[in-house]
């Protein structure tokens, strides 16, 4: 059973996904997970399930440090697009690379030291369906599994398109002109769904669920789990003018990402990042409680 929109799994499997964490706001994306992933994961050979991983880039990455990682993904584009990086990490290997639902993933119980989720809570619009997705992650965990949830915000539908509001021929954007987009966008910032069915409203994302930091939190804590932190991961960095150039120089990239982790922690604007990603350590049942 899919549990994310159609519209959205036909770009995933269209390979929408190739090469996204590679280029613009992506890279900020990329860089800043992975200094967070390495602040808090368990040291290899720790067992990592990568759960709607896409085609890979995380999973292959922590493979290459010397984790056992374990591919999940709906699409079966992402899937078979996953066996390209092998030639970018030679002598490495996934434990396996499989297509499947979040909300049923085929491993064996608590077999597990850490859990990534970085694409399904905000590519499963419905409530229900999130919550049986964290309680597989709950499952699938051993006592004390950590879980990388990451999310988008509401914000990240609006600062983007005033940003962009009529400016010059690269990023002009005239989607705050449309009555329905705005309904759309007000829409999200109130109970978090963002409705795009087909994407007839506006390109790009389609029909997701958005939460604010307090909203991941409440979440992610009825779903088994305590944050222990939730960091805006681009920070306001990809708002800098020449994004591009300013990535592609070893200097300017660093003085970027330096401006993400000040930001970082500072909920009352952690939200202009637009993505968040939550560090949650598995309750147990006396915690619950």
């Amino acid at each position: 059973m899919s549990t994310i929109d159609k519209t959205v799994l036909a770009g995933y499997n269209a390979g929408i996904e190739r090469g996204r964490l590679r280029a613009g706001i992506g890279i900020i994306e990329f860089e800043r997970t992975k200094e967070l992933l390495l602040e808090h994961l368990p040291k290899p050979p720790a067992v990592i399930l990568d759960i709607g991983g896409g085609y890979g880039e995380y999973a292959w990455w922590l493979a290459s440090l010397g984790y056992e990682v374990h591919l999940f993904d709906l699409s079966e584009t992402n899937i078979r697009m996953s066996a390209e990086l092998a030639e970018e990490y030679p002598g490495v290997h996934l434990a396996e690379a499989s297509v499947c639902d979040a909300c049923s993933v085929p491993c064996p119980s608590a077999g597990a030291d850490a859990v990534l989720l970085m694409g399904p809570l905000y590519s499963i619009p419905d409530e229900a369906d999130r919550m049986r997705a964290l309680g597989e992650c709950c499952r699938l965990l051993r006592p004390g599994g950590l879980l990388f949830a990451a999310a988008l915000t509401p914000y990240s539908l609006l600062i983007p398109r005033i940003a962009a509001y009529h400016a010059g021929e690269r990023r002009k954007c005239f989607d705050l002109d449309n009555p329905a987009m705005l309904a759309a966008i007000h829409r999200a910032f109130g109970d978090g769904s963002y409705l795009n069915p087909e994407r007839s409203l506006a390109a790009g994302l389609g029909t997701s669920h958005m939460h604010t930091a307090a909203a991941l939190r409440t979440e992610l804590r009825r779903g088994g789990f305590e944050p222990t932190g939730i960091h805006g991961v681009m920070g306001g960095a990809w708002l800098a003018p020449d994004l591009d150039a300013l990535l592609a120089n070893e200097e300017t990239r660093a003085t970027l990402l330096r401006t993400v982790r000040m930001l970082d922690g500072h909920e009352e604007i952690i939200g202009l990042s637009g993505h968040l990603l939550a560090v949650c350590r598995r309750l147990e049942r006396e915690d619950k409680n």
